[in-house]
């Protein structure tokens, strides 16, 4: 992978270049439109080799939050500005910085919270061994995940739970909140689907995906995946 990392490098220095302005003026917006907090939101994150490192994103969410990890479309916490900055992934610009200086590439799996690495088991820990990603195949698949966790409250609302039937013993979602309904079908559904895609990424890497997903992600289309489309 020694050509992924001198592409990460090269590459990220470019944007970093070219695309301050736009870092700048979204900062400042931030300040203006969300005050009283930080511009960047910097959280510890689990790193190649499950080292820590300090992932860098524009805050798009509240000062005050219950500091839950998996959000919801129409999610309280985020703010009208934070949200058109998820929708086109101008948030993630600052990941250029943690590409720059080795913490992340621009493909892999998304960096973890240290509760979440630390469940991994077995081979499933293979994705450790990969720098995190800005994009992936896994960001590729659920890049409306917010959207996906909302509908599927909605579902369970209003009484359909037939694409979680054959899951076995299910809890009582009538006396969950949508937030514990959001983190049990992360947890559940989507978690473990995105580590088996991070496996297959790791047993299956192809500089040439890479480019493609990087593509796919700066353009928003989709593209063939092993047996599926992301």
């Amino acid at each position: 992978m020694f050509l992924k990392y001198i592409f990460d490098r090269i590459v990220s220095l470019i944007g970093l270049i070219f695309l301050w302005p736009i870092m700048l003026i979204t900062a400042i917006l931030i300040k203006i439109k969300m005050p009283g907090g930080p511009a960047f939101f910097v959280q510890k994150r689990v790193g190649k080799d499950g080292k820590l490192f300090n992932c860098h994103k524009f805050r798009s969410m509240t000062v005050s939050h219950n500091g839950s990890t998996v959000s919801v479309a129409g999610d309280s916490r985020i703010t009208p500005l934070g949200a058109k900055l998820r929708h086109y992934k101008i948030d993630e610009l600052p990941g250029l910085w943690d590409v720059f200086v080795g913490n992340m590439s621009f493909v892999g799996p998304r960096p973890d919270v240290p509760g979440y690495a630390d469940k991994l088991k077995g081979e499933d820990r293979d994705v450790l061994k990969l720098r995190p990603g800005i994009t992936g195949p896994a960001t590729l698949k659920y890049r409306l995940e917010d959207e996906m966790i909302a509908q599927f409250i909605k579902e369970i609302k209003n009484g359909n739970n037939s694409a979680i039937k054959s899951f076995g013993n299910l809890p009582d979602f009538s006396s969950m909140s949508n937030q514990e309904i959001a983190v049990w079908y992360n947890d559940n559904i989507i978690y473990p689907d995105k580590v088996r895609i991070n496996c297959y990424y790791y047993n299956n890497y192809s500089f040439i995906k890479d480019i493609q997903m990087i593509f796919a992600t700066v353009l928003g289309k989709r593209i063939r995946y092993g047996e599926e489309i992301i």
